[in-house]
């Protein structure tokens, strides 16, 4: 299952982490990924979404329907 935002796409960093001496090996920087069920008005339905914590902070002020327009996502998919 991938770890990716329904809505803004955020997706896992691929970083270096470095040791006292200087040695670099690679490390994945995982997005803090939900599951939410959330009621869509438009439809009289509940759309369950795999959201980012910035995703679900950014739905406390707009509305699913405006957000995923803005981000051009068709909800009717999930």
């Amino acid at each position: 299952m991938a770890r990716r935002c329904s809505l803004t796409g955020k997706r896992p960093n691929i970083a270096h982490k470095v040791s006292h001496s200087n040695i670099k090996t690679k490390k994945r920087q995982l997005p803090n990924i939900q599951k939410r069920s959330l009621w869509l008005e438009e439809e009289q339905r509940f759309v369950t979404l795999k959201l980012s914590t910035r995703a679900i902070r950014t739905l406390r002020k707009k509305s699913l329907a405006e957000f995923a327009k803005e981000m051009g996502v068709d909800l009717s998919k999930f």
